[in-house]
């Protein structure tokens, strides 16, 4: 039986696609329920000399197995991308902030700089942000520019807890003489709500730097719009916006209009299912009459909406 498992395991782990520096496991299904389950991949990252991007979703990770891929990890100072998304699927929430921990250990010991965290569709909640919280506060994300957590069901408390350490971040970041500077930033389906989205808009506030930003399907209301538009206006550099499936009304739609002329770089703007209304409508449809040279895609919304 546990021939058969390895050989199993084997086969996967065969077709693990590895150039340029990426070493991919996406979509093999390996279950790592011990340490053993995950020697292969272990081998891997050892034996990579180059090791800038490591890509894991689609596979269940347990703690052992994360403690080991992440010793591993600690070996490559040149790491930059960690694509690990849908990596946790049927696992105790209990096991998912150690196991994050130790892969987090990894990339803190190896000096690495990281400039991507991907860990979208793993629904670890709010005790998730615990799992991530000292790999975000250390010095290697200093240099991070892409955070995307889709579908992690953070909810308001979620939220408020990521923001808090955003802060940290930003504040021991400009300290070290570079401000954490985020350019995107991912988190739909999260229940944000009102509570975390407000939170989340005063870090966005300080970093001034976000490009796109993609935060549809988190129950926020007018007054967690209003101040997402506000931190919007500061961040002149966006070129992607989708807050699609909030609930905007007219109220959310005119202050995001407020922010509108500020961005000039925008190209996309996702305002689908939104209940803006005819008010709210107006106000979007006159602050695009500035010019917006890059503009690709002015406005997604049902027209249901704007009776």
């Amino acid at each position: 039986m546990v021939m058969a498992e390895m050989e199993n395991l084997t086969s996967k782990l065969a077709g693990a696609s590895v150039s340029e520096g990426v070493l991919s496991f996406a979509g093999h299904a390996i279950k790592m329920d011990k340490g053993s389950d995950a020697q292969e991949i272990v081998k891997a990252v050892t034996d990579c000399k180059e090791l800038h991007v490591l890509i894991l979703s689609g596979n269940t990770m347990g703690v052992e197995a994360a403690k080991l891929i992440g010793d591993a990890l600690s070996n490559h100072k040149e790491f930059q991308r960690a694509k690990w998304s849908d990596m946790f699927t049927g696992r105790l929430k209990t096991e998912i902030p150690p196991a994050l921990q130790h892969l987090g250990k990894g990339i803190m010991a190896s000096g690495a700089n990281l400039v991507e965290l991907d860990l979208s569709d793993n629904a670890f909640g709010p005790i998730g942000v615990q799992g991530i919280a000292d790999l975000l506060k250390h010095s290697c994300c200093f240099s991070l520019e892409e955070l995307r957590l889709n579908n992690n069901g953070l909810g308001p408390n979620g939220g408020k807890m990521l923001a808090e350490v955003l802060k940290s971040t930003y504040q021991s970041s400009k300290q070290a003489g570079k401000a954490l500077a985020l350019k995107v930033f991912v988190s739909g389906r999260g229940r944000l709500e009102n509570e975390g989205s407000i939170a989340l808009s005063e870090i966005f506030k300080k970093m001034g730097s976000l490009e796109f930003v993609s935060m549809p399907q988190n129950g926020i209301n007018p007054p967690g719009i209003t101040a997402l538009a506000q931190a919007f206006a500061l961040n002149t550099r966006l070129k992607h916006i989708n807050l699609c499936d909030n609930t905007f009304t007219s109220v959310g739609a005119r202050a995001m209009a407020k922010a509108l002329p500020k961005l000039q770089e925008l190209e996309i703007l996702n305002l689908e299912s939104c209940l803006i209304r005819t008010g709210g409508a107006k106000a979007i449809a006159k602050a695009l009459d500035n010019s917006y040279p890059k503009l690709k895609v002015r406005c997604w919304f049902l027209f249901s909406e704007i009776l």
